[in-house]
């Protein structure tokens, strides 16, 4: 059974572990859930005392970490024996969650974190407007043969990224293609994206089934279409 002790420090919630993280380490995922429905949305794993982690605790792992990154939310892992290092290493976890070498690198890292994240806002804000829209596009992935989303809805567009709605077949991190055009250019323009965002079915029924991409490697000819036809439907919109 995994032990669990919390503490926090600079508003990030500390999860001291110990133990063995395998099919019977739940509580992992309960916790951090409840620690999400506190308020909290900066949670440090301590893996000083964890003797193992088997495959059933990678993926118990993954469950938590989606919940976390679901509610907007970070993970980071301090203080891992090198041979828990190797078990992460080899499921691809240590390219998704954040390792620090000690509690307190971890704890800057939080801090440097959302110190880049309000400077990106900031200029995100200044540069790039959300439009809300109604366009029947074509999703679907860039890695793999399937599965494809024919005729779903864009119902917000930016230069940097759409929430798309009526496609439930992509998970986080997933490479996606869209296909669209922006009236009254007929010309359809593909962009590639990667799942960003999964809304909750049970908090957020509104927008469920849908995802939140962000776009990238965007050539600037496509982003200037974008802000183009974003720029023209908002001033429509103003002067209505």
């Amino acid at each position: 059974m995994l032990e669990i002790h919390l503490r926090q420090k600079n508003n990030v919630v500390i999860l001291d572990l110990a133990g063995r993280i395998d099919v019977d380490c739940a509580n992992l995922v309960e916790i951090t859930g409840q620690v999400l429905r506190d308020g909290y949305t900066d949670i440090l794993c301590n893996f000083e005392d964890v003797q193992m982690i088997d495959y059933m605790g990678v993926s118990v792992i993954v469950i938590a970490y989606k919940e976390i990154i679901n509610n907007q939310g970070r993970l980071k892992f301090a203080n891992l024996p090198m041979h828990l290092l190797g078990v992460l290493a080899v499921s691809g976890m240590d390219k998704v969650i954040d390792i620090c070498a000690t509690e307190e690198a971890a704890l800057n890292a939080f801090k440097e974190d959302k110190a880049i994240e309000n400077i990106k806002k900031m200029q995100l804000r200044r540069r790039f407007k959300r439009l809300p829209v109604d366009l029947k596009i074509e999703l679907k992935s860039n890695t793999l043969p399937g599965p494809v989303c024919l005729k779903v809805d864009i119902l917000n567009i930016s230069a940097i990224g759409a929430f798309i709605f009526g496609c439930d077949k992509f998970r986080l991190g997933d490479e996606v293609l869209l296909k669209m055009k922006l009236p009254p250019s007929t010309e359809e323009i593909e962009l590639d994206a990667t799942v960003v965002w999964i809304p909750d079915k049970a908090v957020q029924p509104h927008a469920y089934p849908g995802i939140g991409v962000e776009f990238r490697n965007l050539p600037t000819a496509k982003q200037q279409k974008l802000v183009e036809f974003i720029e023209r439907n908002l001033s429509f919109m103003s002067s209505d």
